[in-house]
């Protein structure tokens, strides 16, 4: 098992009291959870941003490129 490290959150009192209500999460399993998946995503978008630093793009180049491949993918799948 990997080593833990403890964290710790301020929430507003509101927020806590909700939480209560609502029984059987566990509450720092779903936290872990969140946690995990948005550090993945931002690794992600600076990968991207390294990878694309250079790009000469313009964001509706991008927009329109990203379209494009939306719309072979559709018909690559009989998607209309």
């Amino acid at each position: 098992m990997a080593e833990k490290a403890t964290l710790t959150l301020a929430i507003p009192s509101k927020l806590k009291g909700e939480m209560k209500e609502i029984k059987g999460v566990n509450w720092s399993e779903e936290t872990r959870q969140f946690l995990e998946g948005r550090v993945k995503k931002l690794k992600l978008l600076r990968k991207i941003d390294e990878l694309t630093k250079d790009s000469e793009l313009t964001e509706q180049d991008v927009l329109e490129l990203g379209r494009k491949v939306n719309k072979g993918i559709a018909k690559r799948h009989g998607i209309n």
